[in-house]
């Protein structure tokens, strides 16, 4: 029995930046709107074009393999979490495969949303710690502003979202002490459409449906959220999972260095620090410049903390997700 131990990390987002005030051209809202209910300042959007999910996710990847010091042609596997895929099949896995010239190694895709990058994590280390891979290349990325309602119809989900790529390179660690410590998965599957985007769908609206119809008023293909009851949910199972990871390494509040949350909204954040009583040096939140990026969001924040000195050696760092299915999650990392 291996763990897995994170030897590189890396993350790239599109220099196109959006301000609130930016969106408010566009859409019926303004800065302050904005910022009391999500905490955002700003997001990055891709220019078509110039960027994909793959090519951003591409982009991460070479820094994360570059940090690690594990040659291309060592890497074992590839896992993509996206739930914003170039192309509706093949998966990204592939292409990123393609793209940066590695063997045929397997590739597989992720669809868990916003704790999209912590399910894969948890893939990834559970064929390290068998023993039957030895470093596998992990991918959050997402683009996001091609799928919005970018109108006033759709300004509750449409200010919330942003496009970027974080990735994480794995490799075996046979010091049990080490790297991945736990990982624990959860679905609640009943709420599944509380943030859904339904269409297309082979099991009600396909693409010949939404042309056929040609109906301007139709909302299926574009993103549905009921905030209030998605923000109820999320601080619950954000504590229910850390708690739960803590637990089952013998760990206390006061033993968490870093807490990297999914950037789904700074008051949800807050609200967890705050329940938690975690110093601000305790948690990571960049939200404010990049938005919510759904898989990518945790990798780049884990990234940016890294690169800011804010973890390490030595430092436990909990990663915990809650998003669309609905699904949660958290990591348990010994650094």
């Amino acid at each position: 029995m291996y763990h897995s131990k994170i030897t590189g990390l890396g993350f790239y987002v599109p220099d196109n930046v959006v301000t609130n005030d930016d969106l408010s051209k566009v859409i019926d809202t303004n800065d302050e709107w904005i910022q009391e209910r999500t905490g955002i300042q700003e997001r990055r959007h891709i220019i078509p074009g110039e960027d994909t999910t793959t090519s951003m996710g591409v982009k991460a990847a070479e820094i994360a393999i570059k940090r690690s010091g594990v040659a291309k042609e060592d890497i074992d596997f590839i896992v993509f979490a996206t739930l914003s895929p170039d192309y509706y099949f093949p998966g990204p896995g592939v292409l990123v495969q393609r793209d940066l010239g590695l063997k045929t190694i397997g590739a597989l895709d992720v669809r868990n949303q916003c704790s999209g990058f912590v399910y894969a994590l948890s893939v990834a280390d559970q064929y390290i710690k068998t023993g039957m891979y030895k470093n596998i290349l992990v991918i959050g990325s997402e683009v996001h502003s091609s799928g919005l309602d970018m109108t006033s119809r759709g300004r509750g989900v449409s200010v919330i979202f942003g496009d970027g790529a974080g990735a994480a390179l794995l490799s075996r660690e046979e010091d049990l002490t080490k790297g991945i410590l736990s990982t624990h998965l959860h679905s609640e599957g009943q709420h599944a459409e509380e943030l859904i985007l339904k269409a297309p769908g082979m099991g009600g609206r396909w693409v010949s449906d939404i042309l056929a119809d040609n109906d301007p008023d139709d909302e299926s293909y574009y993103p549905h959220m009921n905030g209030q009851f998605v923000f109820k949910n999320a601080v619950i199972r954000f504590s229910e999972v850390i708690n739960e990871g803590l637990k089952a390494n013998n760990l206390e509040v006061s033993d968490i260095d870093m807490l990297i949350p999914h950037q789904a909204n700074l008051r949800i954040s807050q609200f967890i620090q705050n329940k938690f009583k975690l110093r601000d040096d305790q948690v990571f939140n960049n939200i404010q410049k990049y938005g919510n990026t759904t898989a990518a969001s945790i990798p780049i924040a884990l990234t940016e903390a890294w690169e800011q000195g804010k973890i390490k050696p030595g430092d436990t760092v909990v990663l915990a997700a809650f998003g669309s299915g609905f699904t949660w999650a958290s990591a348990i990392i010994k650094w």
